[in-house]
């Protein structure tokens, strides 16, 4: 990738389409960038169509047949320039992704800032590496958030 400034990176990711773009290139953008780069692009309007876009594909991006009967809330919260709190709930065989915190007991609770949570879920980063640097903290069932990998299609770049 060749070199950006960060304002014109995040010029060119500001007028970028998230829907349209496949979770294999979301990887290799992320991949791309550093971490100083990211924490850039994690800022404003911008942070919130990331995210958004993020948690909007987990329904598509989950495999019910690894999940099997598990059944389990899993609260995320990305910290940043603010506090972003998003809750996956396994069950039946479905995903489904709620923005904001509700009032269920989570089963395990993850919590991460901007850019270590893009590395996350961009096949990027590795979440043991991450828990046993403090870069990602875990609340709860740590067997639960070990696996959860396994229940998503997670994109190599």
């Amino acid at each position: 990738m060749p070199d950006h400034s960060d304002s014109s990176l995040t010029d060119e990711l500001t007028g970028l389409d998230f829907a349209a773009v496949s979770p294999e290139e979301f990887a290799r953008i992320v991949k791309g960038l550093s971490g100083g780069q990211l924490g850039e692009v994690m800022s404003g309007d911008l942070r919130a169509r990331v995210l958004g876009a993020v948690f909007g594909r987990m329904r598509q991006q989950f495999r019910p047949e690894a999940a099997g009967a598990l059944k389990a809330l899993i609260r995320w919260k990305i910290t940043g320039e603010s506090d972003v709190v998003y809750e996956t709930s396994i069950a039946d065989g479905a995903c489904t992704v709620t923005e904001g915190r509700s009032e269920a007991e989570p089963r395990t609770t993850l919590v991460m800032g901007d850019a270590d949570f893009l590395k996350l879920v961009s096949g990027n980063g590795n979440p043991v590496t991450m828990f046993m640097m403090r870069k990602l903290k875990v609340a709860g069932d740590v067997g639960l958030a070990s696996g959860l990998t396994r229940y998503f299609d997670i994109p190599k770049a």
